[in-house]
């Protein structure tokens, strides 16, 4: 199989234009992020794997030199494969258990570990309200390959509002004026909205939230950053649940 040499080469040059533009292509520059799309049952559009290098997982893909591989990565050192994917957006629907609703968040590394925190405590459907999206490259690297097993909603607010009204779930702000989580009881499925960075939740996700609840502090700190206090606040959901 020939190899593509040439950053000029029109696969190459296309591929990098749909990486700026397209919101729903995946670009995973690592084994353990392709071989868990791929086992995820995400389709490839494109696998490009650097000359010399072979990987059981993905037997056929395009032959590159490493010069073609490093334009396209956004790590320094890729280990040899670029997977291109396509991430369809999912259809909005009810959460089935607990759940979580990102309010405008736009720190890709907040969002990406809130993802992670959100598998870990058994929040499997996530609603993204204008957040930095799921396709971000920083996203995808700090979920931790999280994205391929949650229920990923991206939608606009109004989306979001205009649905949660037939859902008749429990809805929970976080807020630092709220309840004391570690003193708050949960036993039915509860959603929990973190807010913007600067802002927090918005006024509009509040006026449908039945609560707020907080994460108190100690020696006068303010709050915690939103992925912090996010985790800390689904483990503690998701732990007195077990009891």
């Amino acid at each position: 199989m020939e190899t593509i040499t040439s950053t000029s080469n029109n696969l190459i040059k296309d591929l990098k234009k749909q990486k700026q533009k397209d919101r729903f292509l995946l670009f995973l520059d690592t084994p353990k992020l392709v071989r868990e799309a791929l086992e995820s049952g995400l389709k490839p559009r494109v696998i490009l794997i650097e000359e010399g290098k072979e990987f059981d997982f993905a037997p056929e893909g395009v032959r590159v030199s490493r010069h073609v591989l490093e334009s396209l990565a956004e790590v320094k050192t890729p280990a040899g494969i670029i997977g291109v994917f396509e991430y369809a957006k999912r259809p909005l629907s009810a959460p089935r258990a607990d759940f979580l609703v990102l309010d405008e968040i736009q720190d890709a590394g907040n969002v990406g570990s809130l993802l992670r925190s959100a598998l870990g405590a058994n929040f499997l459907d996530v609603y993204l309200l204008d957040c930095s999206s799921v396709t971000n490259d920083k996203v995808v690297r700090s979920s931790m390959s999280s994205i391929f097993k949650l229920n990923i909603f991206e939608l606009k607010k109004e989306e979001f509002l205009s649905a949660f009204k037939s859902w008749n779930r429990k809805l929970f702000a976080a807020d630092m004026d709220g309840e004391n989580i570690f003193s708050a009881s949960f036993t039915e499925p509860v959603g929990v909205v973190l807010g913007n960075e600067g802002r927090g939740v918005s006024q509009e996700l509040k006026a449908i939230c039945d609560k707020k609840i907080s994460v108190p502090m100690k020696n006068n700190l303010e709050s915690l950053n939103v992925s912090v206090a996010g985790g800390i606040i689904m483990f503690q959901i998701s732990g007195k649940k077990r009891l």
